[in-house]
């Protein structure tokens, strides 16, 4: 009879044992500690700047082809500038208000798109650091906002010059320095923004360095190449292009799950 009881008390205390190691690798699952655990899924938020002058906004989801290449879907958001906007002040006025000489239009860009993204180099452990490499196409959304600005009429030397708000119109009126102002109200031609489509592409290099393994923390930086089938209407007295470069520097966080 003593040797059952042995038995059961044996079987008893294994199953504990065991309860309680099943316990602590479900702890060590859930709070990212376990490096042997491939994560299928994951989705990450990023903020970035940029070389075309402004900041921007990412969202990628990514699901693993194999250990080490997953498949990415993106979307971007940031605004664009030309590479000879410069501003300007009227020195006339005291209280005038700062505008881009011959700027036509104000843009935003959507980027939607797809790629693939490599690791180089995986982690061997929460210290270390996984490289990564990354490529993405897609299409280019590009909204313009044509630009308005306050613009100074002068009826007579002894009476005050009143203000008018009035679109851009190269070779006219308020194509002068000394008749303009300043920029008006960034919402006035909102009604009159355009869509400009085209394509994308973008190569980058990533390095992910968070302590846990289901989650993402990366810096990363790469280059874009709009291109567009015409040339964008973006200054007046400068060569404007259909094809635009520009690197970026950006910082993700996200997590992984199965």
């Amino acid at each position: 009879m003593y040797k059952h009881i042995l038995a059961f008390l044996l079987i008893l205390m294994s199953s504990f044992g065991a309860f309680a190691q099943l316990k602590d690798d479900q702890t060590r699952l859930d709070n990212g500690e376990d490096v042997n655990v491939l994560y299928k899924n994951e989705s990450t938020i990023g903020l970035y700047i940029h070389t075309a002058g402004g900041i921007g906004l990412s969202y990628r989801r990514g699901q693993h082809v194999n250990a080490n290449r997953k498949r990415m879907l993106e979307v971007e958001i940031q605004n664009f500038k030309h590479p000879k906007e410069v501003k300007s002040v009227n020195p006339v006025y005291d209280n005038a208000k700062g505008f881009v000489y011959g700027k036509l239009n104000s843009f935003l860009i959507i980027r939607p798109g797809v790629g693939f993204q490599n690791a180089l180099y995986q982690k061997s452990d929460k210290k270390s650091v996984e490289i990564r490499f990354s490529y993405f196409v897609g299409l280019d959304l590009t909204f313009a906002k044509p630009t308005y600005l306050e613009v100074i009429y002068r009826r007579g030397t002894l009476e005050t010059p009143t203000i008018a708000t009035e679109r851009y119109v190269p070779g006219t009126y308020n194509d002068t320095i000394s008749n303009i102002y300043g920029k008006a109200s960034f919402f006035r031609g909102m009604d009159k923004t355009t869509i400009h489509p085209g394509l994308y592409a973008k190569i980058a290099f990533s390095f992910e360095y968070a302590d846990r393994y289901n989650k993402i923390k990366a810096i990363e930086t790469g280059a874009v190449v709009d291109a567009y089938p015409w040339k964008l209407p973006m200054m007046a007295h400068t060569k404007n292009q259909q094809v635009y470069i520009q690197l970026y520097l950006k910082i993700i966080w996200g997590k992984k799950w199965f």
